[in-house]
């Protein structure tokens, strides 16, 4: 029967297998083979050759408990230092940010700190605006002026206007040169 165990892999298995891929199968597979020869000690069954194999087995066992030992008494002081570690990195961000807080402070009422990787941070002066808002004012007012221009081109009301002022001009150019320059003034303030 040992036999067939040890010729299918069997429990003895697991004691072959390194200590960090055991499962809790292994664990169990272990404990039966270590009780098995246990119980053919107490039997009486060739007393030399079950021992030889208990004692084997037993320092492999303790073997595999010394490695992992070993290995989580590694992982832990691994641990420790990361701990550590992030610990002193949080007091020195802390630290930074209580500076930074102090600077912010420091900087007066007519200052602004600027994030320059935000993308809706503020790109100009209010006294830009304001000088960009006048001159976009002025420009809609130029420009319904001209409208209002255009409507009365279409509609034919300037061409008679401006036939009535050319005949003033001639009347007024003949009479003297003084006042042809304030009827071309007054000519094109009517315009406007």
């Amino acid at each position: 029967e040992e036999e067939e165990e040890e010729g299918d892999g069997g429990p003895e298995r697991a004691l072959e297998k390194s200590p960090f891929q055991l499962t809790a199968g292994d664990v169990y597979d272990i404990s039966s083979v270590v009780g098995r020869d246990l119980l053919q000690l107490s039997a009486g069954q060739q007393v030399p050759a079950a021992l030889s194999r208990l004692q084997f087995r037993i320092v492999r066992v303790l073997e595999m408990l010394e490695a992992l030992v070993s290995e989580s008494s590694l992982a832990e002081e691994q641990l420790r230092m990361e701990r550590d570690s992030l610990r002193r990195e949080v007091e020195e961000l802390r630290g930074e940010r209580s500076r930074g807080s102090a600077q912010q402070l420091s900087l007066g009422p007519d200052k602004m700190v600027i994030d320059l990787t935000d993308p809706n941070r503020p790109r100009f002066t209010l006294q830009e605006l304001r000088d960009v808002l006048q001159e976009r004012n002025q420009l809609k007012a130029q420009l319904l002026v001209v409208q209002e221009e255009l409507q009365c081109y279409k509609s034919g009301i300037i061409s008679q206007r401006r036939d009535q002022t050319e005949e003033l001009e001639k009347e007024a150019s003949g009479s003297s040169p003084g006042t042809s320059k304030d009827s071309e003034e007054k000519t094109i303030i009517k315009r406007l």
